[in-house]
C-alpha cells in the first residue's frame, strides 16, 4: 500500500497544476473570465504552491532519511 503522506503530496501538486491550467486557460482565452478570476486563480495557485512545497519538504526530511 502506498504512504497516505505520499498520497497527500500527490494531491498537492495535482491541485496546483489544476489552478495552473485554469489560470493559462483563462488568459488564452481572455475576456470576462480572465478578468474576474486572474488575480484570483493566482493567489490560490502561490498560496497551493506554499502548501505542496512544504509538504514536500516534510515528506523528503522525515520519510526518506
Amino acid at each position: 500500500m502506498a504512504d497516505p503522506f505520499f498520497i497527500l503530496v500527490v494531491i498537492a501538486v495535482l491541485a496546483v497544476v489544476g489552478v495552473l491550467v485554469l489560470g493559462l486557460g483563462g488568459f488564452a482565452g481572455g475576456g470576462a473570465f480572465n478578468k474576474a478570476n486572474s488575480n484570483k486563480l493566482m493567489r490560490w495557485r502561490i498560496i497551493l504552491q506554499f502548501i505542496a512545497v512544504i509538504l514536500i519538504v516534510i515528506y523528503v526530511a522525515f520519510f526518506k532519511g
